[in-house]
């Protein structure tokens, strides 16, 4: 099985930069969107369809333009949950779970902190409310994937300049705490199962060419639990996509 994770920075206008060809010829199983900036009325499903996914989910934020997960499956989920019942998170669509035969799978989209500290603060209550919420829900389900764009840099491994001393949004002590504490008391991180030592980022900023000069940051995790860590047999970061300032994330399950 084949699983995509992929910041798209907009969806409608990854569709006009080719993403379907792009998608064609990876040719997942499974394809997630964050920051789809969509309502599912502006996209044409159809086009999805022809490739084999008839089945989409959607968590669009209130607020048009904005924010929003999706996916999109060749599979029909046997259940889903949009949200986490919190309304203070939820007008913003950012979480949206969709269960299969072996698993359950949260798509999600973390809020970045970077525009001021007031939203530096509410990123911190939903890493608070996330995971007191995954711990509630995790009882139900066996095997869970958790993947998406988290938004926090996890080790010195995962951005070019680790000692960098502004410490932004995304990269501060509070923030890498919470990832240690969740890759160590909930689930695991693909990529390091596969690569322990190794260095590769999953986004890139617009300015000063900093994607081909690879300057960039790894913000967007695929996290399995226990029972499937002995089958992930593949973690990719195709930086040749290049539809939006992330690259999509590509998960091989046996």
């Amino acid at each position: 099985m084949k699983i995509v994770s992929y910041n798209v920075n907009g969806l409608r206008a990854a569709l006009k930069k080719d993403l379907l060809t792009w998608l064609k010829e990876e040719n997942p199983d499974i394809v997630c969107f964050q920051e789809t900036k969509s309502q599912p009325d502006q996209i044409d499903h159809q086009l999805f369809s022809d490739l084999g996914y008839t089945n989409h989910y959607w968590h669009s934020a209130e607020k048009k333009g904005y924010s929003g997960v999706a996916t999109y499956s060749k599979t029909a989920a046997t259940s889903t949950m949009i949200g986490m019942s919190n309304k203070k998170y939820d007008i913003e669509g950012r979480v949206l779970l969709t269960e299969f035969k072996d698993f359950a799978l949260l798509n999600c989209y973390f809020p970045s902190g970077s525009s001021s500290e007031e939203r530096h603060a509410f990123k911190l209550d939903f890493l608070k409310d996330f995971e007191k919420w995954f711990s509630k829900i995790r009882k139900k389900y066996k095997e869970v994937i958790v993947l998406g764009d988290y938004n926090v840099v996890h080790g010195d491994l995962d951005i070019h300049n680790p000692t960098r001393k502004d410490k932004p949004s995304g990269f501060r002590p509070e923030e890498r705490a919470w990832m240690d504490k969740w890759f160590s008391k909930h689930l695991h991180d693909s990529f390091r199962i596969l690569h322990p030592e190794k260095q590769e980022f999953s986004w890139w900023s617009y300015r000063a060419g900093s994607r081909d000069r690879n300057k960039g940051w790894r913000i967007d995790y695929i996290s399995v639990s226990d029972g499937l860590k002995n089958k992930v047999i593949g973690l990719e970061h195709r930086k040749d996509a290049k539809h939006s300032d992330h690259c999509a994330v590509v998960l091989g399950l046996k």
